[in-house]
């Protein structure tokens, strides 16, 4: 419920701080005191539109607090928890209206969208007023309002699980329908493919390696010729080794006389091993440069079907080997698709044929409390002067076009007169029965179907005695089970209130500019303002005592 409301700088408000309580608080005060601008204020901080001529004159900015209690169980937790905004006992919406236009969000301190603050005000409060026909237009909510009367939310949910399990089931057969047709139509090219990339084998990296080899193979193949030439140099006919031997043998026949010879013969046998080792090397890299012709041409051939597979394919090289799993894989599929796409039908069917049962029981469930509901309803019209009048929740049956909440098209009808034709709500009711048709409603879904906050603005004008009593009656009826703070001009509404507010204009600043204000009225003073509303301007014994005999039927 709301606890307190604050308000600084709106428009003749400059500094207002209200606490609220359980039941039925009003609002009373001659026209023009700034009922409107409290409501403007309120709204403002539930994520209404803001609009910088609610800054008032001279102020930088204007803001409005309204602080929350809301049960443990009551779902704007979950929304909250869903914005990761952080809360204990309490719940402060707060915006602030700059005098450029522009606004600013917070919930419990926090910045926030005004799209989140206005779906957390949605959940907390409801705004009715004679002309203020939101909650009735759309037939959507009247579903919701017969499921919430009916108690038939866990049952809306399970139709609403089966619903997405069902659209999802139907989704997963039309993919794999679609798959297997695609899959039969490329059959023989994919069977075509599959076997010729069998064939071919191609492995990751294979390209690499055998350009790599191809390369060597072919420099080798430039080179052999000097290896060779070399060769010949360092071993063949032409080489110095013989001469080099015949020396060498010669001079070690002489070194025994000769000392001095040593050295030579040393320079002479290294020159020798030298020349050995040169010939090892070159013999060594002509073994390496050796290669078969047709190991180079089988290489490139197989480069050749490679690369020419590749552009077939329009893949790389190296995603050959992918692209042969991918197709065996589709081929797999479609030999198998078959038996899966009859699975899924039968799956589909079976959630088919839950949700249709979910949905029928559910909308004979809907029937049933639809009844009740029309029943409670027009119990509560005769005393709002509404006898002629009956009130019915029309439930078209639309089989043909489920939804995840069924198979119902809700929608709130009333007939005015006798003989007229029943229609909807808010196209046959005039802006005073409307507010007295969703008055009766309110009643009896209160404690199931409203937020915890009712704010009625005005909905007793232009009736008699008798229906704001009957008005007044039903409100103190509903704030036995919800707040309701309702704005009225109706003393036999005012009567009926726990806590009432006064709401007047005064001068400031020695009558420089004028301020709204709003006291708490005690048992005199709203004895006094009760016998004002009776009697106008002048207060007369008369309209105090008619005062007293309001307060006294009140109880």
């Amino acid at each position: 419920m709301l606890a307190r409301l604050s308000i600084r700088d709106i428009v003749l408000i400059d500094r207002l701080d209200l606490d609220f309580g359980n039941g039925l608080a009003v609002l009373t005060g001659e026209t023009g005191a700034g009922k409107s601008i409290l409501l403007d204020a309120f709204a403002l901080a539930l994520g209404a539109r803001g609009d910088a001529a609610l800054v008032r004159n001279g102020a930088e900015q204007g803001q409005v607090t309204a602080v929350f209690e809301p049960a443990a169980d009551h779902p704007v937790h979950a929304l909250l928890a869903g914005n990761d905004i952080a809360t204990d006992d309490a719940l402060i919406l707060r915006r602030v209206q700059l005098a450029d236009g522009r606004t600013r969000a917070f919930v419990n301190d926090q910045p926030v969208s005004v799209q989140v603050l206005k779906s957390l005000g949605e959940m907390l409060v409801e705004i009715h007023g004679q002309h203020d026909a939101r909650a009735l237009v759309d037939a959507a909510s009247h579903r919701r309002l017969l499921d919430a009367y009916g108690g038939l939310e866990r049952e809306t949910d399970e139709v609403g699980r089966l619903w997405v399990a069902r659209r999802d089931a139907h989704a997963a057969l039309a993919a794999q329908r679609a798959e297997v047709e695609r899959a039969q139509r490329e059959a023989d090219w994919l069977r075509h493919a599959v076997d010729e990339l069998t064939k071919l084998a191609p492995e990751p990296g294979e390209e690499t390696t055998l350009a790599e080899r191809r390369t060597t193979m072919m420099q080798a193949e430039k080179v052999a010729d000097d290896l060779r030439d070399a060769l010949a140099v360092v071993s063949g006919p032409q080489s110095p080794v013989t001469a080099l031997a015949a020396a060498l043998r010669r001079l070690e026949r002489r070194q025994g006389g000769a000392a001095f010879v040593a050295p030579a013969v040393t320079a002479i046998d290294a020159a020798l091993g030298a020349l050995d080792e040169a010939r090892r090397e070159v013999e060594a890299s002509l073994a390496a440069a050796a290669h078969d012709p047709a190991t180079l041409e089988r290489i490139e051939e197989r480069l050749f079907a490679l690369r020419a597979a590749a552009r077939k394919h329009n893949v790389a090289v190296d995603s050959l080997a992918a692209l042969a799993e991918r197709h065996a894989a589709d081929l797999a599929r479609m030999d198998a698709g078959a038996e899966r796409l009859a699975g899924l039908e039968k799956e589909a069917a079976a959630l088919a044929a839950r949700f249709d049962a979910a949905a029928a029981a559910l909308s004979s469930r809907r029937r049933r409390a639809a009844e009740a509901l029309d029943k409670a309803v027009n119990a509560e019209l005769k005393p709002l002067k509404l006898e002629r009048a009956r009130f019915a929740t029309a439930i078209a049956g639309e089989a043909d076009k489920p939804g995840p909440h069924g198979i119902d098209r809700v929608e709130f009808h009333v007939q005015t007169n006798p003989g007229t034709t029943p229609g909807p709500l808010v196209k046959v009711a005039s802006g005073g029965e409307l507010s007295r048709f969703l008055l009766a409603l309110k009643v009896v879904i209160a404690d199931r179907g409203s937020a915890p906050t009712l704010v009625f603005d005005e909905i007793d004008t232009a009736v008699g005695g008798a229906v704001a009593d009957a008005i007044g009656v039903r409100l103190a009826r509903l704030g036995r089970r919800v707040q309701v703070i309702a704005v009225t001009h109706a003393p036999q509404v005012a009567a009926r209130a726990g806590r009432h507010l006064l709401i007047s204009k005064g001068a400031l600043d020695r009558g420089k500019r004028v301020a709204t204000r709003v006291a708490v009225l005690d048992a005199d003073t709203r004895r006094e303002e009760i016998a004002r509303m009776l009697s106008g301007a002048e207060i007369t014994a008369e309209a105090r005592a008619a005062a007293d005999r309001l307060l006294d039927a009140a109880g």
